[in-house]
């Protein structure tokens, strides 16, 4: 029997099959829920205005799609600003030098205060138009997920093996085809797991995000978190439940089709010599695999991938990396110019905050600031010793961790607000402190940057490394501290940071609870711009900000930082 194909053979392959139909099916499906959200987009505000959150269940698909699409315009927009973002942070170190500090003030301001300054610049773009408002919400979950990402990638650029990068030396590959051959690769099973939880981390600040006020005008964009905002104000226990389930089938639905198959795709790029466990490929693959015309297409866009990213562009990696002495003027100079800029920024807002405020506000946030540092360390120091035994775990064992994977998104995800209920009626009951008993809703949301960044850090751990180990019989505490932990310690710091940084931003919300007409206050920097921006204070406001910064960089610079320069100089492999 002859194995030459025919052409009826070879055109029938091409032919749409059963799976084919079926994936065309889901597209337009797709498609016409986005066109239908779309629409939403143009109408008046005054239409917006005359139409308030519905709290019947039954909107509850309409209102998903908008915040679906919402947090995946967001996420694009993480994923070109991470692209950009970091690789110019970790090649250039003068630029480093301003961009890191510059991401860890990012990521410590809190999302109430990116919208008091950016709702009026989007609005103005399209005047009386909801698009407007549409943006701003897009642009204030892209500052609960950008900062995360980048500083994943930037973690990875910063720690390559060095015999990978001798290798992209002597094959002599251009900047741009270094990039897209080694750098974006290495990086890419680190940043699946943080893109999953920087999609996370929207839902916790998507409340936030869809309930916009400017001056005396208050809008809800219509989506989840506003109906969750609605079903907190009309004290409805069976409206939040149903958001809760409608979030549950969306995280679900998005983890499914897509988190899950770029996890499976990602192990590929793990560097290692020796095969490692792995677990089987999940079922939107398989029928990805048993399409015809699907797999053709997927074949040509990955040709033209590949042919893009085989241009030459740029110099070869040898010739673009070498060392150049820097004289210490020009290195003092830079330094001097960095200074004089903060400076003058600084200068700007002490003449705009003691126009109205005095020593004595100064002395207070500064107090307030200290209180809330002091709940941020304990938090990260208890969610450290529980999340990273189960994180390295659950990395070394990639079957579990897929299964898994789902509910720690979902916990990931889970707004703290709607525990709000729980915690008001517990404390006002049994009458605890609200300054120790409101902490934990601090941390509900970013413990999970730990949890994650140290899952794709064992993940990522070369099996060899783990194969040596067991022959040379290392076990116990000598194995976490001379194999594991030396492995998993970049990305365990890049978790902390985001975890730290993430903290700070959940203060806002975390440390003013309510329920109807109860509401509890603790003492600290996050109620205090809280209550600011309730008042529209804005001198307040930026006074609190720019204090948080403060306190998220010098402890930064302090800790992290020396940390994270230590994992990458130690605890590299290569």
């Amino acid at each position: 029997m002859s194995s030459t194909a025919t052409p009826a053979a070879l055109s029938g392959r091409r032919l749409p099959n059963v799976w084919d139909i079926a994936a065309l099916c889901c597209v337009v499906g797709l498609l016409v829920a986005m066109a239908t959200a779309a629409r939403g987009t143009l109408v008046p505000l005054d239409a917006l205005e005359a139409t308030p959150i519905d709290l019947d269940p039954g909107r509850l698909p309409e209102y998903a799609v908008r915040t679906t699409l919402r947090m995946f315009a967001a996420l694009f927009c993480s994923i070109l600003f991470t692209f950009t973002y970091a690789p110019l942070a970790a090649k250039n170190r003068r630029a480093g030098l301003i961009m890191v500090p510059v991401l860890d003030i990012l990521q410590s301001v809190p999302i109430l205060g990116f919208l008091s300054f950016t709702v009026a610049f989007f609005m103005n773009l399209f005047p009386g138009r909801v698009l407007g408002l549409e943006l701003a919400a897009i642009f204030a979950i892209f500052t609960s997920q950008a900062w995360n990402m980048a500083f994943s990638f930037y973690q990875s650029l910063t720690t390559i093996p060095s015999d990978l990068d001798e290798a992209t030396k002597l094959f002599r590959l251009t900047t741009w085809q270094r990039f897209w051959r080694l750098e974006v690769p290495f990086a890419m099973p680190g940043l699946v797991w943080n893109t999953m939880l920087s999609m996370s981390a929207g839902w916790f600040f998507v409340v936030a995000s869809e309930a916009i006020t400017l001056g005396e005008h208050t809008w809800q964009l219509p989506g989840i978190g506003s109906y969750v905002a609605a079903a907190l104000a009309a004290r409805d226990i069976g409206a939040v439940f149903w958001a809760i389930g409608a979030m549950l089938l969306v995280i679900l639905a998005y983890d499914q089709l897509l988190f899950r198959p770029l996890v499976a795709w990602s192990a590929r790029f793990r560097f290692e010599t020796t095969a490692s466990a792995t677990a089987e490929d999940p079922w939107v693959l398989a029928l990805l695999r048993r399409t015809h015309v699907l797999r053709v297409a997927g074949g040509m866009v990955e040709r033209a991938f590949g042919t893009i990213t085989s241009l030459r562009l740029g110099r070869p990696a040898a010739a673009s990396r070498q060392r150049r002495e820097r004289s210490r003027l020009s290195d003092a100079a830079f330094a001097a110019g960095v200074a004089l800029a903060v400076g003058a920024a600084l200068w700007q807002v002490v003449g705009y905050v003691s126009g109205a405020l005095t020593w004595a506000d100064l002395r207070e946030t500064v107090l307030l600031g200290s209180l809330t540092l002091l709940r941020v360390v304990v938090l990260i120091a208890l969610a450290s010793m529980v999340w990273v035994p189960v994180g390295v775990w659950l990395g070394l064992r990639p079957t579990w961790a897929r299964r898994v994977q789902p509910l720690a998104q979902f916990l990931a995800a889970f707004p703290a607000n709607l525990l709000f209920p729980v915690f008001v009626v517990v404390i006002v009951r049994f009458g605890l402190n609200e300054d120790v008993f409101l902490t934990p809703l601090m941390v509900l949301g970013t413990q999970w940057y730990i949890l994650f960044n140290v899952i794709a850090g064992a993940a990522a751990f070369p099996g060899d490394l783990q194969e040596v180990a067991k022959n040379f019989r290392v076990g116990g505490f000598l194995w976490w501290r001379r194999v594991i932990i030396p492995g998993i310690l970049p990305y365990y710091v890049t978790g902390a940071i985001t975890a730290s940084g993430g903290s700070w931003n959940a203060a806002i919300v975390a440390e003013v609870a309510s329920w109807g007409d109860t509401k509890l206050q603790a003492h600290g920097l996050g109620a205090y711009i809280a209550q600011a921006t309730d008042a529209g204070d804005f001198h307040k406001i930026v006074l609190g900000v720019v204090v948080m910064s403060l306190f998220v960089l010098l402890f930064n610079r302090l800790l992290w930082r020396p940390l994270y320069a230590y994992a990458s100089r130690r605890a590299t492999l290569g």
